[in-house]
């Protein structure tokens, strides 16, 4: 496994990557869709921010991205994985190395809004609920989540 910075030419993939792993937890084909949007990694999302792939061998099988913001700290934007790989320890592996730059970076602060299905994971890698809002769909709510470094 490998974990490097991404290319330009990534985005198709990352972006099919995120519309995967976003129907692992059960979403229809219809919501996918309509979430589309903000589903879809461009290239010039990667060339604007910090975006980071999972390789194994020659493919990549996650990523994870983010924001930097005022005062040392930093949006986690994006953290996906293939759905074959999830539950097999390479989100953890992805949030290792991107806890690691952040400590590096000298980042004070992390922030992220959580997919409800994945607000457990966050817990056990540290990060506390601080807040939520509504989604699109009526009464899912969406955890708003910190860790202070």
């Amino acid at each position: 496994m490998n974990i490097q910075k991404a290319k330009l030419e990534d985005h198709i993939h990352l972006t099919e990557i995120t519309k995967k792993s976003k129907a692992y937890w059960g979403y229809s084909e219809k919501q996918i869709e309509k979430w589309s949007n903000n589903l879809t990694i461009t290239a010039d999302y990667i060339e604007t921010n910090s975006v980071f792939n999972l390789i194994d061998e020659t493919q990549i099988i996650g990523y994870y991205s983010y924001i930097k913001l005022e005062n040392n700290q930093v949006e986690l934007d994006n953290l996906f994985v293939l759905p074959e790989y999830i539950g097999k320890g390479f989100g953890t592996l992805l949030m290792k190395d991107f806890l690691e730059r952040m400590r590096n970076e000298k980042c004070k602060r992390i922030i992220l809004d959580s997919e409800p299905n994945a607000e457990q994971f966050y817990q056990k890698i540290g990060f506390t609920k601080i807040g939520e809002f509504e989604t699109s769909i009526k009464n899912r709510f969406m955890p708003i989540m910190e860790m202070i470094l």
